[in-house]
């Protein structure tokens, strides 16, 4: 579906939107007052009415055209409202993820210059208040909440969202000529929006995303997937991610799509059911979640149940594949026995998953295929706004990030010789086309502008052909883009053999005995991993065998235990050539965490974390075989 207003900027956005519903009693934000409340809606007259007095606001406090304003907080109402009335005023959204510690908010608020800082809760303001006298540029925080920590509040620069709105509201009137020409100056080649990459190595690079390469984003996503004004979509990725951004904020308003805002991350289990989506932006790794939730269930359950559920899969499969006559009644059969459970956990109303940030295990894409879920699996970068290639509703293939969307074009670059193998355009699609893997490239409307004051980092990535370097490896299949790996995740073993850990580490997180791994070897001999169990799973097992135990550095110490491990590596070693085999392995007592550094923020493994932090157990691994 197109988009329900014209608009070639951010602002313009906003100011089509704003009066086409005004009075229409259209509702576009709903959030829960409380945990114990129902969803209460927010319609276009309040949001019309919030963004111009925070426009009024920020100009009062000589906000200029492409100053920076920060945001440090979780998805909400307010977020939205704020990155608003920054895009009518012609300013930059300079927004952070609520995991970051004080020191790396200071970094990012000082890179950028920002000048007024919006925090969400207490801890949020906490760590505002911590860095205020080191940000010279920082003249205000702005509270959305009031904070626990009273002398908090005590700190003569800081703000409460409810009074900047009224405050603004006094301002609005003397503000209206100004706030008009600020709207008509903003231009698509405009920054409107710094996203600071969390990055697995180095300090954090600001990524200049203009008007114009949002909004392409905006409009070939929605071309390239359908979603209208039926639609509700469950908002819990960061907002700071140009993911969520970009497919989950901008593209729903445009498309009339109500956001309803999950409470957190950890509630969307319980939000799902309460705001009953047909839209589901996420991470691989709710999926997975979701999916060895199940496996574990069925496992524990009987073997009358076990054939329930793998004939209902084969059954979902054969579906899957277009059999119909008999399948067609058996796959009634399985909703009713197996998958409608599956859904109800969703609300019941999910028509369309969609996938991003990560690889979805193929397995895992598979299940939900059998499921009737079926995911859509896209593909980009911050740097891309983000988004390249993404399957379409009923032309999914599996383990693809699917095609090219419209405007964009994505090459291939031989990794021996520099050259590029195949290059598609979103406008003309070869779906016979298949080459070699090789570097990913972009080029289009949607290429950021470059790096925040950077200029080396930005010739890093965009070459002087304008062909953005991802450091993906990936390759066409049939006209759809598959990614194999990160370059600099690839592992040159002892033999030379180039091994990327991404495909592997997928595979085994299907098990219900892992929940996070990461492959090592690097210039060995074989291939090992540390590995985090699931320790639910673990721990029923060791009860289970009469092991006691008291927390998990005890619990994955048995023989038992790793005995376990050893049987499930080789199950699964079957599956993969002679030098992907994992032949040895740790197990961590500790889960893989934002706040404990081994992931980032959008849940990527960092891996020289993970290498410097396990370095004792890796070396462990390894030393027999240096003997």
């Amino acid at each position: 579906m197109p988009t329900i207003v014209p608009f070639e900027t951010l602002t313009e956005l906003f100011i089509n939107l704003s009066r086409k519903y005004k009075g229409a009693g259209k509702k576009p934000f709903y959030f829960k007052p409380t945990p114990d409340a129902e969803y209460q809606p927010i319609d276009w007259d309040q949001v019309t009415d919030d963004v111009y007095s925070l426009a009024a606001y920020l100009i009062e406090q000589g906000i200029e055209k492409g100053d920076r304003v920060g945001i440090l907080s979780e998805n909400r109402y307010e977020w939205a409202a704020v990155d608003l009335a920054i895009q009518v005023v012609g300013a930059i959204n300079v927004s952070l993820y609520t995991t970051l510690p004080a020191h790396q908010c200071q970094y990012i608020l000082k890179d950028s210059g920002a000048k007024i800082f919006f925090v969400s809760t207490g801890l949020q303001l906490k760590k505002a208040v911590e860095v205020f006298e080191d940000c010279d540029e920082l003249m205000e925080v702005v509270a959305f909440d009031v904070p626990k920590l009273e002398h908090l509040m005590e700190e003569p620069y800081v703000n409460m969202f409810e009074d900047v709105l009224i405050e603004g509201g006094k301002h609005l009137e003397s503000h209206k000529a100004t706030i008009k020409e600020r709207v008509k100056m903003v231009q698509p080649d405009d920054v409107a929006t710094l996203i600071y990459t969390s990055g697995t190595t180095g300090k954090p690079k600001g990524a200049m995303l203009t008007h114009n390469n949002i909004v392409s984003n905006v409009k070939a996503a929605t071309q390239h997937i359908y979603w209208d004004d039926t639609d509700r979509l469950l908002s819990f990725l960061p907002l700071c991610h140009s993911f969520e951004r970009t497919a989950g904020y901008y593209a729903m308003i445009s498309s009339g799509v109500e956001v309803y805002y999950a409470e957190s991350v950890d509630t969307v289990s319980k939000n799902m059911p309460e705001a009953k989506p047909t839209i589901m932006i996420s991470v691989p790794r709710l999926f997975e979640k979701m999916y060895n939730l199940i496996v574990k269930s069925v496992e524990e359950g009987s073997d009358a149940k076990k054939k329930i559920f793998n004939w209902a899969v084969e059954t979902g499969r054969k579906y899957a594949e277009g059999k119909r006559g008999l399948v067609s009644l058996q796959k009634k059969i399985a909703d009713k026995l197996v998958f409608d459970k599956l859904k109800e956990r969703t609300g019941g109303h999910v028509r369309l998953f969609v996938s991003g940030g990560a690889a979805l295990p193929p397995e895992i894409d598979t299940f939900f295929q059998c499921a009737g879920m079926n995911i859509l699996q896209g593909y980009g970068l911050t740097e891309t706004s983000p988004v390249m290639a993404a399957n379409k509703p009923g032309q999914e293939k599996v383990g693809a990030v699917g095609t090219i969307i419209p405007g964009v074009t994505v090459g291939i670059q031989s990794l021996d010789n520099g050259k590029i193998i195949a290059e598609i355009s979103g406008e003309d699609y070869p779906t016979d086309l298949s080459s070699e893997a090789g570097e990913i490239l972009c080029k289009g409307p949607n290429v950021m502008k470059g790096y925040w004051k950077n200029e080396e980092a930005t010739k890093e990535m965009i070459d002087n052909d304008n062909w953005l370097h991802t450091g993906d490896v990936g390759k066409f299949d049939e006209g759809f883009l598959k990614i194999t790996d990160r370059i600099k995740h690839m592992i040159v073993n002892a033999g030379g053999k180039n091994i990327y850990p991404g495909p592997i580490e997928d595979l085994l997180k299907t098990s219900k005995w892992i929940d996070q791994i990461v492959v090592v070897g690097e210039g060995q001999n074989y291939m090992a991993a540390i590995i985090v169990p699931d320790f639910e799973v673990v721990a029923k097992f060791a009860k289970d065998q009469g092991l006691s135990f008291d927390g998990n550095e005890e619990l994955i110490e048995p023989e038992e235990v790793k005995g376990v491990y050893k049987k499930e590596l080789r199950s699964f070693s079957k599956e993969l050539a002679s030098h992907e085999k994992i032949r040895d392995f740790r197990l961590v007592a500790n889960e893989f965490t934002v706040e404990t550094g081994e992931i980032t923020p959008t849940l990527k493994v960092k891996r020289r974390v993970i290498a410097d932090k396990y370095g004792h157990l890796i070396e462990d691994i390894f030393k027999n075989d240096k003997d």
